[in-house]
This record gives structure tokens, C-alpha cells and sequence, in this order.
């Protein structure tokens, strides 16, 4: 192997900060081309919308148990945990399967047996027929999805939400089903969810730092509410591959990994979409053989046993399909059975185009005179912001809200992110990344909810009278873009 070819490899690795450690190689070693791989990371880089900074925050290539390939969208990066939302179903069903091992369980048990006091009086026979199997499947016989209101208790609500249809009859993805397997490792264990996984599944991965959100009766979602490493999902992807063995030990009996990614229930037709391949315990089928654990907004855990890889992505994405897409075209066809030459040229940008990744920075120009700490007041608004001032510095400007009586202030970095904890749309401060400048009269923010897959970008069109506010989000369960709002000037101080 060459000099420059180590020095590569110590300069991919140098930008990791391993918590689940798994071995680095060349992609070459483990039979995949660099160039290859530059063709799928610049697909990845270009699937998404630059103007709201839709797209990628992470990927992580395993072949072989080897991480062939790795890069963080700054200022996304390795040592920060992302919001997993519903791939935290597939660490749930993990639970359920250990908890099964232990004797502390069966999945053929009944649900209602765990909650005699949650239990509705007179409860349905397909109720009473309703089995954890069913939980696990997504075939629990609702019609709809059973509400999860924080004012009242969730094990409550699911229980007594009807359920028309026989156990196991009918797929209805439904993420109260989750949190009621979370419910019932707690009643069958004695300890929550989160707290179970920790020396069973967490501690032997390497996983450290995990959280996870709580119901109102203080028990692991389950559904979602789970925040890990990227380098925790290739470690948890590559365990599966493995059928639960970890460094020569079964942390997860292989039986189980196999049932739980194996289709347990059909779940519609169509052949070109991975969300009708079938479905088993909280694992999606995939095209090509493949299996994934997956949340909202593009977290993925990918893994194709017939090309012994593993795929690790998390992201703010509109579009999920366009991704896993991306995926078969231009990753799935660089696996070749052996190694190749390696090509140290291709290997070098390679390292340079994972290094440079970035969500898209928004224009750096300079604030324009006469708008420093001018002022502009908006009428009442749904948003509840009263006022913003811009207040120029030597390396970047600061945006000043006012908004429920508070005065917000956001440090933007020029031309670089600028990181610290925001407040924002209503939000308490989260951890972030912040920048912004001018661009003729308009300046531009964008807030990177760095744990999160939010990216907000706020357009501020500055004029002598009067500002036009437009704010729209990368991603969310509802409206994205915001209406817009018009400020008067005054002038400072009063």
C-alpha cells in the first residue's frame, strides 16, 4: 500500500470521533470502487432542494464490517446524535426479542394480560385476541391509528381506541402499536425500555449517550423519541447482518434477527416503491433482498445480506424514496464480489469530497449601510414576533427577535456556521448552527437544528420603510413555509 494511500485512510478516519467503533478500510479492499463511490455521494449531495436545505445530513458505507466510506453535511457531525423518529421502532422490536429470550415474555402472549388495570371494562373480542405478534407486524386490527395525547395516559388510549378487525388480518402502520411494545417490556422486565437496552444492546454496540422521549406515564415512546450516532445505526445495521452477534458474542438471538427482518405481513403492491415489500417486526422489506429500520424525514438503517453491507443515513429529506433510489442505483451496482486495485488517485477525492460536504451556507455579503439596528415592528401575528434588528459585526451579524415579550438574539456566522443554542417558531433553545448575510437587500438565516433533521431558513427583505419576513423549514409534519409578514421601520430606541 502506498505512503499516500495510508496518509488517506488517516485523514478519513481522523474525522470520526468513534463511539461505536467499527474497522476503517479502502473501499477498493472490500471489492467497492472509490469512483463508484464519489458517483453515489455526489448523487446524494444533489438530491436535495438547496433553497430550504432539503437533503442529506449523514452517510455511512459498511462492507464487510469494514466503514468504507463516511461523511457528515457540515455542521452536521460524527459525535452528535440525531433524532431517529420511527427507526426507533426497530430498536424497540430488538427489546422485545431479548425480553422473549429471557423468558420475561412471549410474543404469542395476549396484550391485554400486562395492563388488568388499564383494561377497559368490557373489552372486544378482538381486543382480547390481540397478541404482541400483532404489535410487532403492525396488525393490531385498528382502522385507524389510536391517539397518543400527552394529557392523558397512552397505554390508556390505545386500549380503549376500537379495533373492527380480527388481530393480524390487516397492516395499518401505527406507531401507538410501538410504544405499547415499550409498555409491556417495562410491565414483563421492570425496568423501561431505554434502561433494558442499556447493558444488553447499547453497551456491547459501543453505544453511548442514547436518549429517548418519554410518555406521560414515564415509559420509553418507543415509537420514536430515540437519538443516537450515525456510527450507532451502521453498528446496530452490521449486528443484524451478523444475526446478533456482536465481537464473537449473540446479544441478540439469530433466530429472532431473522424472523424480525423477514416479511410478516403484506403491505401493498407496487414494485418499484420499498414501502410494499412487506413488513416484518418493525423492519420495512426492501427491494434487491434488502431490510431497513427507517424514520421521518430520512433516517435509515439499510442492510443487504446478499452484498454483506450496511448503509447509515440520517437526514432532513422530503422525499424518503428519492434516497433509497439513490441508493440502488449508483451503490448497489459498485459491489463486486472480490477486491480490486487500488486507485489511490480516486481514493484522494474521494476523502476530499467527504471532507467538504456541507449543508448549503446562505450568502455572505456584508449588512448594507443604513440598516444597522434599524428596527422593524410587525402587527399581530400567529408567529407572536413583535420586532427584528440586524446588528452588524466584524465576523458575522446578528438577527434580534422579539417574540412573546423576549428579546431572542442570533449570532450568525458569514460565510460559516456559528453554533450555540437558538430558540425558534415557538420552540424551546435547541442546540444549532447558524448562518446568514446579505444579498442586495435581502439576508438570509439558516438555523441548523443540528440533533434534529430541522434546517430553518428566514428571508429578511430589508427596505427603508418596511420588512418582508418569509420563513420555511426543510421539513415537517405540517405546513413547511410560513405566511409572510411585514414590518414598519422605527428608528433605534424607539
Amino acid at each position: 500500500m502506498s505512503r499516500l494511500f495510508c496518509l488517506l485512510l488517516l485523514a478519513l478516519s481522523s474525522v470520526v470521533v468513534p463511539a461505536a467503533e467499527l474497522p476503517r478500510s479502502a473501499p477498493e479492499a472490500q471489492g467497492v470502487s472509490s469512483v463508484d463511490l464519489l458517483a453515489f455521494v455526489e448523487a446524494l449531495d444533489a438530491a436535495g432542494d438547496p433553497a430550504v436545505a432539503d437533503g442529506l445530513h449523514s452517510v455511512m458505507v459498511v462492507r464487510h464490517g469494514q466503514t468504507i466510506a463516511e461523511g457528515w453535511w457540515a455542521p452536521y457531525k460524527p459525535q452528535l446524535r440525531h433524532q431517529l423518529y420511527s427507526l426507533s421502532k426497530s430498536f424497540t422490536s430488538t427489546a422485545v426479542g431479548i425480553a422473549a429470550a429471557e423468558g420475561k415474555l412471549r410474543i404469542d402472549d395476549p396484550v391485554l394480560t400486562f395492563f388488568p388495570a388499564e383494561a377497559p371494562a368490557d373489552p372486544s373480542a378482538h381486543l382480547k385476541a390481540m397478541r404482541v405478534a400483532d404489535l410487532l407486524r403492525m396488525a393490531t386490527g385498528h382502522q385507524g391509528e389510536p391517539p397518543h395525547l400527552r394529557s392523558e395516559p397512552w397505554v390508556r388510549q390505545f386500549l380503549s381506541h376500537p379495533v373492527p378487525f380480527k388481530p393480524g388480518t390487516h397492516f395499518l402502520y401505527n406507531t401507538p402499536a410501538t410504544f405499547m411494545q415499550s409498555a409491556i417490556v417495562q410491565k414483563a422486565t421492570g425496568e423501561k425500555l431505554h434502561d433494558y437496552l442499556g447493558p444488553r444492546l447499547f453497551a456491547p454496540l459501543g453505544i453511548e449517550g442514547a436518549t429517548w422521549e418519554e410518555s406521560p406515564e414515564g415509559m420509553s415512546v418507543g415509537g420514536f423519541g430515540l437519538s443516537v450516532r450515525t456510527g450507532d445505526i451502521a453498528t446496530f445495521g452490521q449486528m443484524l447482518l451478523q444475526k446478533g452477534t456482536w465481537e464473537g458474542r449473540e446479544i441478540v438471538p439469530a433466530a429472532w434477527v431473522e424472523e424480525a427482518t423477514s416479511r410478516q405481513v403484506a403491505n401493498g403492491s407496487n414494485p418499484e416503491s420499498d414501502w410494499d415489500q412487506g413488513y416484518g417486526y418493525q423492519f420495512w422489506r426492501c427491494r434487491h433482498g434488502a431490510f431497513r429500520g427507517d424514520g421521518a424525514f430520512g433516517q435509515y438503517c439499510i442492510v443487504l445480506p446478499e452484498e454483506d453491507a450496511v448503509v447509515a443515513i440520517t437526514s432532513g429529506t422530503r422525499d424518503m424514496q428519492r434516497v433509497l433510489d439513490i441508493v440502488w442505483k449508483k451503490l448497489l451496482p459498485a459491489f463486486r464480489a472480490v477486491p480490486i486495485p487500488a486507485d489511490d488517485a480516486a481514493a484522494a477525492k474521494l476523502t476530499a469530497r467527504l471532507a467538504a460536504l456541507q449543508v448549503p451556507l446562505p450568502p455572505a455579503g456584508a449588512l448594507p449601510q443604513g440598516m444597522a439596528g434599524k428596527r422593524y415592528d410587525f402587527d399581530d401575528n400567529n408567529a407572536k414576533l413583535a420586532s427584528v434588528a440586524i446588528e452588524p459585526g466584524a465576523d458575522g451579524d446578528t438577527v434580534v427577535f422579539v417574540a412573546d415579550g423576549r428579546e431572542h438574539r442570533i449570532p450568525c456566522g458569514r460565510g460559516t456556521w456559528r453554533t450555540g443554542d437558538v430558540a425558534w417558531a415557538g420552540m424551546p433553545a435547541r442546540p444549532a448552527a447558524v448562518a446568514g448575510g446579505w444579498e442586495g437587500e435581502t439576508f438570509t438565516l439558516r438555523i441548523c437544528f443540528v440533533e434534529t433533521p430541522f434546517v430553518s431558513t428566514v428571508r429578511l427583505t430589508m427596505m427603508d420603510d418596511e420588512v418582508r419576513m418569509v420563513s420555511e423549514a426543510n421539513v415537517g409534519f405540517g405546513a413547511v413555509k410560513q405566511p409572510e409578514l411585514i414590518g414598519k421601520s422605527r428608528l433605534p430606541n424607539k
